[in-house]
This record gives structure tokens, C-alpha cells and sequence, in this order.
């Protein structure tokens, strides 16, 4: 049995105030951190001045969905686009519309399509384009822009047979699937008989710009590597070139590029404010609980020094904190380094 020493009965309390201390303290530099995050990140958003928006307007690529659908808004270049990548013949293309709108959802919101047309036989070529990381949920976005498409088209009351043959093309800067191929065209088949084509006349064609398999002309190679930035003395690529050039000398379209980036960065910023207040709230409980045990750990820890500094015995010390005596020195000796 160990005697204990006449110790200062005030000790009890002067943990108690060591915990409310220390606990204060850490919340406070959270608080801090975050006030300092949400600053530096208002001084961004407020440094975008003219030089740097013309900065940002002329790096821009043909991968940009506004600069390609603006190229594409030229019905010769958008024509021959869609023959090279398909493969196919069109006499003609009937309204090209630079990012379409589609509006069909009661608290309306719709998709912006980057390419919308209509060939002399009313069938329907949307191409986007894709720049993301996201590769899970291109079969699904896919699948949603299909249905937009058809809903568009049908009136309440008309007959099925009114939906028109379409194509869903995404040109992504990144392999969708990973298999290395340049085009991963999609439609429906029957599971048993894999001849059999349900001929609902949908097709969702995916392109690869970073495809390595030899699946494509070499035109159109030439075309999905420019995407990728690679220059080429491809006829139709220096076209492409050359149009690039002339809309970025147009002022309005960059006003308008301008203004679109904007509004997409502040819907941006929006939903980081709110992820930063909810981030916020969830330190503050995480503070609270990690500086009220920080502060009891710190607190303990200076109680038991000084106790040892009157000569009390460390294994009584350990009892009368409620601390294993192994930790105890463990921490003492930590402190010491």
C-alpha cells in the first residue's frame, strides 16, 4: 500500500479549467482554418480580370464544349463531321442548333446539348462532348439524353411510329470502356440470337480520342487526335483549324463563352460554399469532441507532472488520474523529446 502525500485539492479543479482551455483553443484555430480556406478562395474568384479572361479564351480547344459546338454551328464542317465519324452520306443538315435545350421536367431543368440536328430524312444526330473522368455514368448519361430526345419529338397522343431514327454520340478525351478501341457503338440486340436487332433505331456511338486499336480511317484518326491536341495536315482537320481561329477573333462569342463560364463557375462556387458550411459544421463536432479529449489527454499529462515534481509515487499517480502506468511514462517520455 502506497502513502500518499499531502497534494493541493485543487488539482481536480485545475484539470477541469485545463480541459475548457485547451478545448476553446482548438476550436478556435478550426475556425480559423476554415475562415482563412473560405477567404483565399473569394480572392480567386475575384482576381478574373480581362487579361486573364482573354488568357482562358485563347487556350481554349476544340475540345471545349462551347468552342465545338460553335465550330460545329457551320453546317458544312458539322455535315462532314458526322460523314466521316459515321460513315454515312447526308444531302443535307436542316437547323443546326449550338447547344439545344431540352426542357421537358416540371421544375425545369433541362439538358444543353452541344450538337443537335436533323438530316433530310428527319433522323437525329446529337454529338457531346467529354471531357470528365466520370466513365460509370456515360451508359447511363446516355441512355438519359436518348429518352430526352424521343420525349422531344413524340406529341401526347401520337403514335410511336413517329420517333425518329437517332444517334447519341459521345467523342470522349478519355477510353470510356478501356478496351483501347477508337468507336464502341451500341445497339439493341436479342441475348439469344445475337443476329436479331430489335430495329428501334437508336444508336449510342462512343469515341475514343486516345484510342490505340487500328478501327478507324485515317481521317478519321486525324480528326480525334486534333480533339486530343495533336496538329495535322489533314484537309479537314486544317479546315476545323482555320474555323477555330475565326470564332475566337469574334468578340461576341467570347463574351457569350465568357458569360456562360462565369455562371457555371459561381453554380460551382455555390455548391462548394455550401459543401464548405456543411464541412463547417461538421468540424465544429468534430472539434468540440477532439479538443474536449485532447484537453482532458494535455491536461492529465501536466497534472501528473506536477504531482511527480512533489514527490508522489508514479504508480499513485497513475490510480488517481486513471491512466495505465506504461502510457503514462510513454507520454512523459514524448513530452521530454
Amino acid at each position: 500500500m502506497f502513502k500518499v502525500p499531502k497534494v493541493n485539492l485543487h488539482y481536480p479543479h485545475c484539470i477541469g479549467i485545463l480541459r475548457e482551455v485547451f478545448l476553446h483553443a482548438i476550436i478556435k484555430i478550426k475556425i480559423i482554418i476554415f475562415i482563412w480556406e473560405e477567404e483565399e478562395e473569394k480572392g480567386k474568384e475575384h482576381g478574373m480580370g480581362t487579361e486573364k479572361q482573354e488568357e482562358i479564351w485563347e487556350k481554349l480547344t476544340l475540345s471545349n464544349d462551347f468552342l465545338f459546338g460553335t465550330v460545329m454551328s457551320n453546317p458544312e464542317l458539322c455535315k462532314e463531321m458526322l460523314e466521316k465519324l459515321l460513315e454515312i452520306k447526308i444531302r443535307k443538315i436542316e437547323y443546326p442548333e449550338k447547344q439545344k435545350v431540352i426542357d421537358l421536367t416540371l421544375d425545369g431543368k433541362g439538358i444543353r446539348l452541344d450538337i443537335y440536328v436533323e438530316d433530310e430524312k428527319k433522323t437525329v444526330y446529337n454529338v457531346e462532348i467529354q471531357t470528365g473522368k466520370k466513365k460509370g455514368i456515360l451508359p447511363k448519361r446516355s441512355r438519359y439524353y436518348q429518352g430526352m430526345i424521343d420525349l422531344n419529338h413524340i406529341n401526347k397522343g401520337e403514335d410511336y411510329d413517329t420517333l425518329k431514327k437517332s444517334f447519341v454520340i459521345f467523342i470522349c478525351t478519355f477510353d470510356p470502356f478501356g478496351k483501347g478501341l477508337h468507336r464502341y457503338t451500341f445497339e439493341t440486340r436479342c441475348r439469344e440470337d445475337k443476329d436479331l436487332v430489335l430495329q428501334d433505331e437508336v444508336y449510342k456511338i462512343f469515341f475514343n480520342t486516345k484510342g490505340i486499336a487500328e478501327d478507324i480511317r485515317k481521317e478519321v484518326k486525324a480528326f480525334l487526335e486534333y480533339l486530343d491536341g495533336t496538329e495535322s495536315e489533314d484537309e479537314f482537320v486544317e479546315r476545323l483549324a482555320e474555323e477555330v481561329k475565326k470564332v475566337k477573333r469574334n468578340e461576341k462569342w467570347r463574351r457569350d463563352y465568357m458569360t456562360l463560364y462565369m455562371r457555371d463557375r459561381e453554380n460551382r462556387e455555390e455548391g462548394r460554399r455550401e459543401g464548405r458550411e456543411e464541412g463547417r459544421r461538421e468540424g465544429r463536432r468534430e472539434g468540440r469532441q477532439e479538443g474536449r479529449q485532447e484537453g482532458i489527454e494535455l491536461g492529465i499529462l501536466l497534472s501528473a507532472k506536477k504531482l511527480l515534481e512533489k514527490g508522489m509515487d508514479i504508480d499513485v499517480v497513475s490510480e488517481m488520474l486513471e491512466i495505465n502506468r506504461e502510457e503514462l511514462e510513454k507520454q512523459l517520455k514524448e513530452e521530454q523529446k
